[in-house]
């Protein structure tokens, strides 16, 4: 039997992690309107080590198991999910550093640190505009052209880590970093992402006939491909435990708002509209939860359904994050879209973070994928 029972020291993290929280809660309409979060919730949670739980310890991390994170990152992103996804350092590269080693890259693993990184990943997301970008080779060489989707960290990166086809339709990883002369290696493009995560450096990547040398392909066909898929499943994990954070935060202020505000002689959280759409809000936000704790316990014990079950929690996350803020605005009716209620905002970047890491149909377009590729070999 799995336990996801948290351990004395994990609880005592999430504990720090927890009051760290309400800070973070406090604080996020500022950070909003300055889009960023503030020095001093960047510099409290680098001195706590949040922004460095996935690295490996040979690039200055924590190395956590993925099950920590995932229990940390849901208590952290109860006080806000847009301002946590705005924290500073790798940002979802740190998943690629956390398992180059395996993928047998391990001088990715060292010298690289806690530099603000991006991971642009031109393989994935149907839902979002087509992509453009392009890897192709030149003299020997190669050249990156185009524009990438909107990413995380982007308008902060000082390195970015692109996943992108070459002419040959081979898969590649390729690493570029900022050169410190004035001049610039990619220019950033924003505006995409206005409704919601307006912290988290969302933009996209213009690269206008870039000159990648060769040691700036770190990964290339087959071993890039087996790498990113380790990668991407940990990131659906710990992006999915971000959005149960976001969706526990709802559920919570739901319940003491209906149950505080009367109508007709008694609490509106007593009528059955009401309280059953609660309910539904719970049940989503615990089955969103236990999927999350299964795919990570699953990657950490390295099974080989490990990545199909991120991508099922990835899934269900996705649905039932916008399922839950959605509801948590209607069931405060008018005030569920001022702003001085927080409900209004989660549900902004509820939508925000489907848009950028995928909603339930493209996960469940791989998992069938897979499932079907499956069946047609042991056919």
């Amino acid at each position: 039997m799995i336990s996801f029972r948290p351990t004395e020291e994990e609880k005592q993290f999430m504990d720090v992690a927890s009051d760290f929280a309400m800070e973070i809660r406090a604080a996020a309409r500022d950070c909003e309107e300055a889009g960023r979060p503030s020095d001093t919730l960047v510099k409290k949670a680098e001195e706590l080590g949040f922004t460095v739980m996935e690295l490996p310890e040979s690039a200055d991390g924590l190395e956590l198991p993925l099950v920590s994170q995932a229990q940390i990152l849901e208590s952290l992103c109860f006080g806000d999910l847009g301002v946590v996804q705005g924290f500073p350092g790798p940002a979802d590269a740190d998943s690629l550093l956390r398992t180059a080693a395996a993928a047998g890259l391990d001088k990715l693993g060292t010298g690289f640190g806690t530099a603000p990184s991006a991971f642009v990943d031109a393989l994935q997301g149907q839902s979002l505009p087509k992509e453009t970008l392009r890897l192709e080779t030149a003299n020997g060489g190669y050249r990156l052209f185009g524009t990438s989707r909107p990413a995380r960290g982007v308008q902060f990166a000082q390195r970015l880590f692109v996943a992108v086809a070459d002419d040959a339709g081979q898969q590649a990883v390729v690493v570029l970093n900022q050169p410190g002369d004035g001049s610039t290696a990619w220019r950033v493009v924003e505006g995409d992402i206005r409704l919601g995560l307006l912290t988290a450096g969302v933009a996209r990547v213009a690269f206008e006939d870039v000159e990648i040398p060769d040691e700036a392909v770190v990964a290339i066909g087959d071993s890039a491909a087996q790498w990113l898929t380790a990668a991407r499943a940990r990131i659906q994990v710990l992006q999915a435990a971000r959005s149960v954070g976001a969706m526990q935060a709802a559920v919570d202020y739901v319940t003491m708002y209906t149950a505080g505000r009367k109508a007709f002689g008694q609490a509106i959280a007593k009528f059955q509209g009401v309280s059953f759409t609660v309910a539904d809000m719970a049940i989503e936000t615990a089955a969103a939860r236990n999927l999350v704790l299964y795919a990570a316990a699953q990657i950490d014990a390295g099974e080989d359904g490990g990545a199909q079950s991120a991508r099922l929690a990835a899934a269900r996350a996705s649905r039932s994050l916008r399922f839950v803020t959605s509801n948590g605005v209607q069931l405060l009716g008018g005030h569920g879209f001022v702003q001085d209620y927080p409900v209004e905002k989660w549900m902004r970047d509820g939508q925000a973070q489907a848009v950028l890491y995928g909603r339930e149909t493209e996960r469940l377009i791989e998992y069938g994928e897979v499932l079907l590729g499956k069946g047609g070999a042991s056919a």
